[in-house]
């Protein structure tokens, strides 16, 4: 084992039920085995995702057991793997060093410093992806424990991904959300049947519908084509077609059909003239976390569907654009990157309840929409609720109400970006009758990928992007329950950066570190958080 000293303990926030978050000043730093790496953590962001996981826990589709992409000898040597209802530790967010690494180690060294990216694609868990900070434990902790069968990816990738000396921990850690924004506009979508997939046709008379117009995907047509009446579709395999084409509009048989969708499958409406004519129940949960879309045609063409299908989550010339939840951490990116984008002629409307949070994004994205030349305003809801229609709402609060209104007050060809994971068993009436007459396309992506973290990279060392316009306030261990708090209750408008080997820091909003650390605040850049803020903290506040 190549190592440098490390102690046998650490402190370390770990969740160990539903709601139920503990500080262990004790917990064990486990020497890593051949495959393994130990990486001493510089810092790490809180996200709302780990409040998701809190409120969940094992209920959480990335909580749960691995069964895709390891075996189960692999995952028994790996003592951070912690399925069901193990303790965990959250935190996803992290800038670390590499302290130690395990005989067998091929692609990792002692003395990196890295970015982590957490999201494991390739080890799937039953609803989901595996991930750090989830099924695998995360970065609230000193010492990090990671195996390369895991974060190493089937192409060699790592899921480690190397940053020089330059940056603060801060700014590096914080790529990590920002290429999750990142992925929300650039994944691309499927417009076409999936190659090798099972397709459902389900319509009165399924025999006699050809599918000579449907478009296939270059790699192939579907491996399966099942046809079957309404009265037969509940034989169909929960979670089993990867497209479904309904011809009909009959409410109980697109709920039946619903449950049949598979993980990234397609579900086509087409309604043939007709109306549904009543709200049904759809799993929007699904939509973020299973990546599952909804499609139709008011008409009978249902190749039609398909090419309203846009190639990605990409806001548009001209857009309308709405992100609900402006104020919050994830909001602010969003606006931010908008408002940067250099899309011309969009509007851009960022809404929440409070005010001094919109006032925070204001001052944030203000300058970026000036020199962009984009129409920027912000509105409080709770005093003037938002009237008109919009082309384009980003959704950063998992509550299933904000989609159904989206629908309500859509432009026809409106995107719907469901970036706040609602949890995902999560069902919703919505009025299907009107997202497929306006053409709607509600979509979600969890997560981000190497490359679009090696994207932001990029931006964050050329000084493109400022990813520390997002922290709003620092903390060590014993700030960090605190700071999770923070983020349920919206208290705090931006990022919180937990710095782990600060024991005793307690949650310290960049306003306020005038009164305990005015050496620190002296090096704020007007009152942003910098490099020279970060390494004045981590020299007065007791750095161990």
């Amino acid at each position: 084992m190549s190592t440098t000293t490390f102690p046998a303990t650490q402190h370390a926030v770990q969740l160990v039920g539903p709601g139920q978050l503990k500080l262990n000043t004790a917990k064990e730093v486990h020497r890593p085995g051949p495959h393994q790496v130990l990486a001493r953590v510089e810092c790490v962001g809180l996200c709302f995702s780990d409040l998701k996981l809190l409120k969940q826990f094992d209920q959480h589709p990335r909580k749960s057991a691995v069964v895709k992409g390891l075996t189960a000898e692999a995952l028994s040597q790996m003592p951070h793997y912690v399925p069901g209802s193990k303790p965990t530790v959250p935190g996803h967010e992290v800038t670390c060093r590499i302290v130690a690494v395990g005989e067998k180690v091929e692609y990792h060294k002692v003395g990196e410093r890295c970015i982590v990216q957490a999201d494991y694609r390739d080890i799937r868990t039953a609803g989901s992806n595996s991930a750090f900070g989830y099924n695998f434990e995360g970065g609230l902790q000193e010492y990090v424990l990671m195996d390369e069968r895991v974060i190493v990816a089937p192409s060699g990738e790592r899921f480690l991904i190397p940053v020089d000396d330059q940056s603060a921990a801060s700014a590096v850690a914080l790529v990590e959300p920002w290429a999750c924004v990142e992925d929300s506009y650039v994944t691309a979508e499927r417009q076409t049947l999936k190659a090798g997939g099972r397709l459902a046709i389900v319509a009165d008379k399924p025999d006699g519908i050809s599918l000579d117009a449907l478009p296939c995907d270059p790699a192939g047509k579907p491996g399966e084509v099942l046809r079957k009446t309404p009265a037969e579709a509940a034989s169909l395999a929960n979670e089993s077609c990867d497209d479904i084409i309904y011809f009909g509009t009959d409410k109980a048989t697109i709920e039946v059909l619903n449950d049949k969708l598979a993980a990234r499958g397609i579900m086509n409406l087409v309604l043939g003239g007709r109306k549904i004519g009543a709200l049904v129940n759809v799993g929007l949960g699904r939509i973020h976390y299973g990546m599952t879309r909804w499609i139709g045609t008011t008409g009978s063409n249902f190749a039609e569907s398909y090419r309203h299908i846009p190639r990605t989550g990409e806001i548009r010339e001209g857009d309308s654009v709405v992100v609900v939840g402006a104020g919050g951490p994830m909001g602010q990116m969003h606006v931010i990157r908008a408002a940067c984008s250099g899309i011309r002629n969009i509007t851009l409307i960022g809404t929440d309840v409070d005010d001094s949070r919109l006032a925070s994004v204001q001052k944030k994205a203000e300058p970026f929409a000036k020199a962009n030349g984009v129409d920027m305003k912000m509105r409080n809801t709770a005093k003037a609720p938002l009237a008109g229609k919009f082309s384009y709402f980003a959704l950063m609060a998992p509550v299933p109400a904000l989609v159904a209104n989206s629908i309500r007050d859509s432009k026809p060809g409106c995107i719907i970006n469901l970036f706040a994971g609602i949890p995902a068993p999560t069902k919703h009436e919505i009025d299907l009758d009107t997202y497929i007459a306006n053409r709607c396309y509600m979509f979600g992506t969890s997560g981000s990928t190497i490359e679009d973290m090696k994207i932001v990279l990029r931006k964050v060392t050329a000084g493109q992007l400022s990813t520390n316009t997002s922290v709003d306030a620092v903390c060590g261990m014993a700030g960090a329950t605190a700071g999770i708090a923070a983020v349920e209750n919206r208290t705090l408008a931006g990022k919180i950066i937990v710095y782990p080997m600060l024991h005793d820091l307690g949650l310290t909003p960049l306003v306020d570190l005038h009164k305990a650390f005015p050496t620190v605040a002296a090096k704020l850049d007007h009152g942003q958080w910098t490099k020279a803020a970060e390494a004045e903290l981590l020299r007065v506040a007791g750095r161990v």
